[in-house]
């Protein structure tokens, strides 16, 4: 959010309890459209350049009854992480852990002018008015408290977030639908030690521990997920470690570096907004992690608020855009939710199956039967293009739809759609450049017929009477005109289409798409 805003010249203040970023390993998928947010705020080469083990890495996912023993079904390129170009995305996805993409998001917003983060700093309460929103702070190494104040104020807190709570959102839906581990251990000689070759993470499906376990970072180190663990059970290091050995199969001196304990949920806000103060990530949403959704939507939503938030303290955004946001999101956040939800449904825990580690043929037979069950219920888990980059906004009240323009049905598969709310199809130019690099930080017309002066005159000269920034981006490759179905297409800042059509409708769009009500209250 701090990024967002600060690359727009908006200044903003991060406060963190913690003394740093990236103590916690969780996430591990960097999705396609979160790199190509990174390509837009100028930093997506530095994460590829921070992989511990290159973006060559082979994204495969194993399923195999232990790292010792069987191997079941085999998914390559999970995620879309393969770094060879196609014409669907600017970014390929990155298998990396989520500190050191934290890490990478702190050193570029404490270059942003006006971007200040405060560590070992807590956030206490907050109260608004008219004019803005005062917030309790209190310094946690000299225990000074003091109030700031802001125009708005973003709780991205989490889980638990104190913010929620302040504007009197609840979280609604089902809490607990399974309890796990995430261990984090170093094992030197792991990757050696089995027979399976590289993968970012193996399933593990065996009687003894259901497990994912994969490499994580340099120096040896590994995570062990145990899905589905009973209650009651708790995990020493001394048990860890003797579990790791008992899924795995595979003796060796396992040193326990961390282990914590976490639950599956299925949770969304019942609002996102309370005036000036907004919610985002897992502070409105909460699902399994299975898909790799959940850091990935909390950026996303980070970058829709964002310049929404900018462009109306700039003064040429209205007070539709701030409506929007919840208006867009949620919609999002529910599809995602749904099919994290269908993905923790089958885990380990439901695909073993008895005879599944005998060998012979009634060892093979079991094998197959279970490797043809994951092809089925698994794949879409890792080859989810659709639900990362095909969710349309299809109520927005600041996208100028036709009527005739029906979005794409959301599913596993990307089918690039140019109907107003969907991401701008992408294309790799013949030049060597991304299409989204054409773009600019404000709305772009793009123009795909050489035809078109009358309407590029007339966008240009109401964008300038209302202070919208507008950039004019004239390309004539035929494969855009039939990429896009229309010789006009107006791209928001977040790269989604605003508009589309034959000839420039005359004043009113920008209005609409700069979130003031028909035109009134500039």
């Amino acid at each position: 959010m701090a990024i967002e805003l600060g690359s727009r010249g908006i200044p903003c203040l991060v406060v963190e309890r913690k003394d740093r970023v990236g103590y916690a390993p969780r996430a591990k998928t960097t999705h396609t459209r979160t790199r190509e947010h990174l390509r837009r705020w100028g930093i997506a080469e530095k994460l590829a350049a921070a992989s511990p083990f290159g973006v060559d890495y082979p994204s495969n996912v194993l399923f195999v009854t232990r790292l010792a023993g069987h191997r079941l079904h085999k998914i390559e390129n999970a995620f879309s992480c393969a770094p060879q170009k196609t014409d669907l995305y600017s970014e390929h996805a990155q298998w990396i852990p989520q500190y050191k993409l934290e890490e990478l998001f702190r050193t570029h917003a404490e270059t942003l002018p006006g971007v200040e983060l405060r560590f070992d700093t807590e956030f206490e309460s907050c109260t608004q008015d008219a004019e803005g929103v005062q917030s309790a702070l209190r310094d946690l190494k000299t225990g000074a408290a003091y109030t700031v104040q802001s125009d708005f104020l973003v709780g991205s807190d989490g889980a638990r977030s104190v913010v929620r709570t302040l504007i009197g959102a609840k979280l609604e839906g089902t809490y607990g639908l399974s309890r796990n581990f995430n261990v984090v251990f170093r094992a030197p000689g792991l990757a050696e030690a089995h027979p399976h070759g590289p993968a970012i993470m193996y399933w593990q499906v065996n009687a003894d521990a259901p497990s994912l376990i994969g490499p994580m970072d340099s120096g040896d180190r590994w995570f062990f997920m145990p899905t589905g663990v009973s209650e009651g059970i708790k995990l020493s290091n001394l048990e860890a470690a003797a579990l790791i050995r008992k899924a795995t199969g595979i003796d060796l001196p396992y040193e326990i570096l961390s282990s914590d304990e976490w639950i599956a949920s299925s949770l969304i806000a019942d609002k996102y907004r309370e005036g000036r103060i907004f919610l985002a990530g897992d502070a409105c949403h909460l699902h399994p992690p299975f898909g790799g959704y959940g850091m990935n939507m909390g950026i996303s939503d980070a970058v829709d608020l964002g310049w929404k938030v900018a462009s109306v303290l700039q003064g040429w955004g209205g007070p539709v855009l701030l409506d929007s946001y919840e208006r867009e999101r949620r919609p999002v956040h529910q599809l995602v939710i749904e099919e994290a939800v269908r993905n923790h449904a089958v885990l380990g825990n439901q695909l073993w199956r008895e005879r599944l580690e005998e060998d012979g043929p009634e060892g093979d037979a079991a094998r197959a039967q279970v490797g043809e069950l994951i092809a089925r219920t698994k794949n879409r888990e890792f080859q989810s293009l659709g639900f990362v980059l095909g969710c349309c906004y299809q109520n927005s009240p600041v996208i100028a739809y036709s009527g005739t323009d029906p979005p794409p049905q959301p599913g596993p598969n990307y089918h690039p759609s140019a109907a107003p709310g969907c991401l701008a199809p992408h294309l790799w130019l013949s030049d060597g450049r991304s299409l989204y690099d054409t773009f600019g930080p404000g709305f772009t017309l793009l123009v795909i017929a050489e035809y078109k002066a009358k309407d590029i005159v007339a966008a240009s000269t109401e964008a300038a009477a209302h202070g919208v920034p507008l950039k004019v981006e004239v390309l004539t490759d035929p494969r855009l005109a039939e990429l896009y179905a229309a010789p006009l297409i107006l791209i928001r800042p977040d790269q989604h289409v605003a508009w589309r059509g034959d000839v420039w409708p005359g004043p009113g769009l920008l209005d609409l798409v700069a979130g003031w009500p028909s035109g009134r209250g500039r």
